[in-house]
């Protein structure tokens, strides 16, 4: 099949309704599965025929502090602390960072706005409330943005940057083989809020990639500190990530004007592993292996290397 044939055939699909989705129907499964490869060729006609105007998203879209203080850790690991320090310990087992420059963020979010006015299909994180307007990014994903160079530049961004910033904040080695990720949107009228809950993750990156000029009141996001058992509440600002253990308890409130865009990513071990003693209120909960390595035996050359394991297809939901 022409990559041309395949758009065409893809934008003409009827995809399964939202209540279908929700209620798990066995059909829904089966439209992903079954336009699979017409999907991803799809994607790629799509990057072809806007080859001239579209953006080639890559990690010149980062904050430049993170990229060069990332790019020497990665030349000699030693020099780690320099990625440490950027990052502003909110409660233990909660940091906050500059991830995204924001003299960037306009190119980035007229290529995610190209992508949903693609008329391709694609599928929204209908596991948990946020369920209308996001995307599942990871190829693990049933109707995932299979976009070739988004996913090179979704790799670099996981490889170079999320897991060995969450081995070095969050000691996650170990349970970071496998990778998931989805955009969210809140709004006042639909999805406004998220009730406490945890992740199925080792470890999640939540990127805010509102613009500066896009404001919003409310979905302040409340972090469970264990040690004090006391709520630290924090607001996203653009470009901002915040990294977190998935066993950290969480929650949004509700959002009362504007929109919050936000990409979030997971990290967990292979078979859907992470760390003991997490527990999530969503998604596949799992335990480690007692065969994995004390995290605090492991040097800086460690974590500072990307795993050899493949991909399984385990998807949290």
């Amino acid at each position: 099949m022409t990559n041309n044939k395949a758009l065409a055939q893809a934008r003409a699909l009827s995809l399964p309704s939202r209540q279908a989705a929700l209620q798990r129907e066995a059909s829904v499964s089966l439209f992903w599965k079954n336009n699979r490869e017409l999907l991803e060729d799809a994607w790629a006609a799509w990057e072809f025929e806007n080859k001239d105007s579209l953006l080639i998203p890559d990690e010149s879209l980062l904050d430049p502090r993170l990229r060069k203080a990332v790019n020497e850790a990665w030349e000699n690991p030693e020099k780690e602390q320099a990625v440490a320090n950027l990052w502003e310990e909110i409660i233990p087992g909660v940091y906050v960072a500059q991830f995204f420059d924001i003299d960037r963020l306009p190119d980035f979010r007229k290529y995610l706005e190209a992508i949903a006015n693609s008329q391709i299909p694609k599928r929204a994180p209908y596991g948990i409330q946020l369920n209308r307007y996001g995307i599942m990014l990871d190829p693990r994903s049933e109707g995932h943005l299979a976009a070739p160079n988004f996913q090179a530049f979704y790799n670099a961004l996981m490889d170079r940057y999320m897991r060995p910033i969450s081995r070095l904040l969050l000691g996650t080695y170990g349970y970071d083989n496998q990778t998931f990720c989805f955009s969210i949107q809140y709004n006042p009228d639909k999805d406004k809020d998220l009730h406490a809950h945890t992740d199925a993750s080792a470890a999640t990156l939540n990127i805010n990639i509102n613009l500066p000029d896009e404001t919003f009141t409310g979905s302040q996001v409340d972090f469970h500190d264990k040690t004090t058992g006391k709520a630290v509440q924090t607001v996203f600002e653009p470009g901002k990530a915040i990294i977190h253990s998935g066993s950290v308890p969480h929650a949004t409130h509700p959002i009362t004007s504007g929109q919050r865009n936000n990409l979030v990513v997971w990290l967990y071990g292979d078979r859907m592993q992470i760390p003991r003693g997490g527990v999530s209120s969503y998604g596949n909960l799992s335990h480690s292996s007692p065969n994995v390595e004390a995290t605090e035996n492991i040097t800086a050359r460690q974590r500072w290397t990307v795993p050899n394991a493949p991909k399984d297809t385990f998807a949290p939901f």
